[in-house]
């Protein structure tokens, strides 16, 4: 007599500890009764490529990459989706037959988390801060959204051109530029906090650079980071009186839009936001 097989995926890391993906993923399985485990996967960038061999050759369902792994994995897969390509990483793997595919649900999973928390996005005019992946994250997922406009703000604006690039509907700013900063703030529906400056908030003074004072009463100002929830840019924005969102809406949500790129049924959203609640305590 056989049994059924139990699956297994997991998140590729170095270090892989702080990833809060397997108290999600896990609390997911349980809950849909799906008979696979998730693993944090902790792989020193040297052993990469013979990691995602692991994956073909063990029989993973698929997987999820963290840092520092989400550009360079790309080149060892057999196939990355538009999102991710036009993102320049991948966050999700997804097995097809014998193929890995590269995916990207960071983007979209912004865009799920804004109008789970109130925010328009057709026709958006947006502001967001960063010139890495999170940034180009950030923009795909809310061009995808029905975005009108959206300025990209970096401390070099060269990082900031490299995120707009070949997007008509992005420009580029320096964030030091703070008259222009503040100009472009005053037509805006949304600002995204996409750096790590507020991880921890270790940097106080940033939240004073950002051109929270300029943005119209209706906008939305969102934080990427989620630990801690309540950065001091939210509480600026706050102090304003502005709709604001934290970052644990896009963990769930990029999450769940994986879980269910993997298994094929609906993500239990509520039982993923108790478990990344509980693991970012």
């Amino acid at each position: 007599m056989t049994t059924a097989k139990t699956r297994w995926l997991g998140v590729l890391g170095w270090p892989v500890d702080h990833s809060r993906s397997p108290q999600i993923h896990t609390a997911a399985l349980e809950a849909t009764g799906i008979d696979a485990v998730y693993l944090p996967l902790a792989v020193p960038p040297v052993e990469l490529a013979s990691a995602v061999s692991g994956l073909r050759a063990l029989g993973a369902l698929g997987a999820n990459v963290t840092l520092p792994h989400k550009e360079r994995v790309m080149e060892h897969l057999d196939a990355i989706e538009p999102a991710a390509l036009a993102i320049g990483a991948v966050n999700t793997i997804v097995r097809e037959g014998d193929r890995l595919i590269g995916a990207n649900t960071d983007g979209d999973g912004l865009a799920r988390s804004l109008r789970e928390g109130g925010a328009s996005l057709e026709g958006a005019r947006a502001l967001v801060i960063g010139g890495g992946g999170a940034a180009r994250a950030s923009v795909r997922g809310l061009l995808d959204a029905g975005a009108r406009s959206i300025i990209v703000a970096a401390r070099r604006v060269e990082q900031a051109e490299q995120v707009a690039s070949g997007e008509s509907a992005v420009s580029a700013l320096a964030l030091g530029d703070a008259r222009t900063l503040e100009d472009a703030a005053r037509g805006c529906d949304l600002l995204v906090q996409a750096t790590s400056a507020t991880l921890g908030d270790r940097d106080p003074a940033f939240a004073a650079s950002l051109p929270i004072a300029a943005l119209p009463a209706h906008a939305t100002v969102i934080d990427l980071v989620y630990s801690p929830r309540e950065t001091a840019v939210l509480r600026a924005a706050a102090a304003r009186g502005l709709r604001t969102l934290d970052g644990l809406g896009m963990l769930v949500w990029q999450a769940a839009l994986a879980f269910e790129r993997w298994h094929g049924v609906a993500a239990p959203i509520d039982v993923m936001r108790r478990a990344a609640l509980m693991a970012t305590r």
